[in-house]
């Protein structure tokens, strides 16, 4: 059990410092570290830690921790986005029809722009419904744009300009 705790907190450690984008290339490290483990084993730990994989600017993926506030910092010790850009949400645009914001993303982050946009309890925001890159977000009647846009900027860290309209 004491060695299962030390791979795990070794996981923990990998996940958030390196850029890991496979099991087999965690595996590899954790055995370079004296920890063999077989890929079942690596799975569960990874399961228990409920790990998640995500897209980089660089057609990869990589695993972050769901208490991963350092995401940017990783991404950025990478070169993998520019310090401007819209790493964490992968937002694209935004544009209105009627009381109803939609919202397009990068591939695979709408459902977490949608869980944000939802937990922020906004009383300006009915509810959303995602895909896989683009929100239905459904606003109170009387809810300007401009009002829309400044929610939407603050909730998910964003600047939302012309050009993303």
């Amino acid at each position: 059990m004491k060695n299962r705790k030390k791979r795990i907190d070794l996981i923990i450690e990998l996940i958030r410092n390196q850029c890991i984008g496979s099991q087999e290339e965690l595996a590899d490290i954790l055995a370079k570290k004296g920890h063999r483990v077989t890929q079942a084993t690596l799975s569960r730990d990874l399961k228990m830690l409920r790990t998640t994989k995500v897209p980089t600017d660089r057609g990869t993926y990589m695993y972050v921790l769901p208490d991963s506030d350092s995401l940017k910092d990783k991404i950025l010790s990478f070169g993998q986005v520019p310090p401007h850009a819209n790493y964490q949400s992968g937002f694209v645009s935004i544009c209105f029809s009627g009381n109803i914001a939609v919202i397009k993303t990068r591939n695979g982050y709408a459902s977490g722009l949608a869980y944000d946009i939802d937990m922020s309890h906004a009383s300006e925001i009915l509810g959303t419904i995602p895909g896989s890159d683009t929100i239905f977000a459904v606003l109170r009647e009387d809810v300007t744009r401009e009002r829309a846009k400044e929610l939407f900027a603050r909730i998910l860290s964003i600047n939302i300009t012309e050009t993303s309209l």
